[in-house]
């Protein structure tokens, strides 16, 4: 089978994986494929949204689809960091006593960390080394998490009273932070038609878990053109206001600019993309596919944004058109 045979094949694998999603998760079909795009480039996500809207069903279906190993963490302020790590237990096992280790919830290939703003910042912490480095470390001992891991977390946006905003530090390791927006009407309809049924859609597994360590190494080996790898670099300098030849959108209203973890993410997530579609090269279009969900998180910006109602998401839209027409 030859390179391009088998990336069609991983492409039809993921279509299928999202095609059997939709049969339990309505409408959201941007919100699944970039859940997909994170899963395939070996990243966490936050999603952000109001009550209801399906985020933990979302974590849930994908997790049943992908055939992968499912953990819930109800993230509350008197939740210690020990109960989501685990912890060692004293056995007693012929008349000594020993530590044993016990897993938290953490070690599973999927964790939603569900209203993670509402624990404190020490137990948020808990989750930094798993989510970068995929591993656990309770007192001199190193565990490692299964392959693939992954973290989807979620905050709602509205009540923020008793919750504990996420440092930059941990946003920073969030691949992708999505917003989940309320359904249309016909969405609505059709997931009332679901869900106040008697009869559940039932699911199959289409992708497996050696599937997506296979997608993740393939992913690696697609190319990128020295333009379009400049133009995603171009993009995350864009967004540091205290250069000088920022942009001037850049400079009035950010505070602090997009990481280099920024551009390692949008160019990882790029690839996957060409991946998905059977391509074996990133286009430009891919790039700003992912610039939205790589940077909204990664820029903060001042008191000047939030008085003329300028948002992450519409600078991001600047910057991306002022890039365009100097490349034009």
């Amino acid at each position: 089978m030859t390179i391009e045979e088998e990336m069609k094949l991983m492409a039809s694998k993921v279509k299928n994986a999202e095609r059997e999603i939709g049969k339990a998760i309505i409408g959201q079909k941007e919100i699944v494929r970039q859940v997909m795009l994170a899963i395939l480039a070996d990243g966490n996500v936050l999603l952000e949204g109001v009550p209801g809207l399906g985020k933990t069903e979302l974590v849930k279906t994908i997790a049943k689809v992908c055939d992968l190993d499912f953990s819930r963490i109800q993230f509350t302020p008197d939740l210690m960091p020990a109960d989501v790590t685990g912890t060692n237990l004293i056995v007693k096992e012929n008349d000594k006593n020993t530590f044993q280790f016990e897993q938290g919830p953490v070690f599973a290939n999927i964790v939603l960390a569900d209203e993670i703003n509402r624990a404190t910042p020490k137990t948020q912490s808990a989750l930094l080394e798993a989510m970068q480095e995929k591993t656990v470390t309770v007192g001199k001992t190193t565990y490692e998490l299964p392959k693939p891991y992954m973290v989807l977390a979620t905050q709602n946006p509205i009540e923020q009273e008793g919750t504990y905003p996420l440092p930059e530090a941990q946003l920073d390791r969030f691949l992708f932070k999505l917003l989940i927006e309320f359904p249309t009407k016909d969405e609505l309809k059709q997931i009332m038609d679901v869900t106040v049924s008697a009869t559940k859609p039932e699911l199959e597994v289409v992708l497996t878990q050696k599937d997506i360590l296979e997608i993740r190494k393939a992913i690696t080996d697609i190319p990128i053109a020295d333009s379009v790898m400049d133009y995603a670099m171009s993009l995350v300098v864009a967004t540091h206001g205290e250069l000088s030849n920022a942009p001037e959108i850049a400079k009035k209203y950010i505070v602090t600019g997009a990481s280099p973890r920024a551009c390692q993410t949008i160019v990882k997530t790029a690839k996957a993309k060409a991946l998905m579609e059977g391509r074996f090269n990133v286009a430009f279009d891919d790039i700003k596919y992912v610039a939205h969900p790589a940077l909204r998180h990664r820029i903060i910006t001042n008191f000047d944004a939030l008085s003329d109602g300028i948002g992450a998401d519409e600078i991001i839209d600047k910057l991306i058109a002022e890039l365009d027409s100097k490349n034009n």
